[in-house]
């Protein structure tokens, strides 16, 4: 019998997952707004803000942002693993990468319910 070694932090199938449905939201939505603005499109920025009035409209486009963020940080992440070997300058980026993500997602919550 192979024992098999394993090595790694084991994210395998959830992250693979969360890769696949993050970007099915991201698809769908973006789906939803081309044929939104097909339908009508703002031209001005009073447009443009009453194009996100509507609550369900702010919740699709945060629901959006969130699953780019959560998306953008598996693949950042991953390609912190693979190419920066050292655990201390991979650390410092990974928490630097996490900073700025927090950072995007709380300038969405200000754009869409600011005032």
């Amino acid at each position: 019998m192979v024992k098999r070694i394993v090595v790694g932090a084991h994210y395998g199938i959830k992250d693979w997952l969360v890769q696949r449905i993050t970007a099915l939201v991201m698809t769908a939505y973006s789906l939803l707004f081309a044929g939104m603005l097909i339908a009508c499109a703002p031209s001005g920025h009073d447009e443009w803000r009453g194009f996100f009035t509507p609550t369900w409209m702010r919740l699709a486009t945060f629901v959006f942002f969130l699953s780019l963020l959560w998306h953008a940080w598996i693949g950042v992440r991953d390609i912190l693993m693979d190419y920066v070997k050292p655990a201390g300058p991979r650390l410092g980026l990974e928490a630097t990468v996490v900073v700025v993500l927090i950072a995007y997602g709380g300038w969405a919550i200000q754009i869409l319910w600011g005032s």
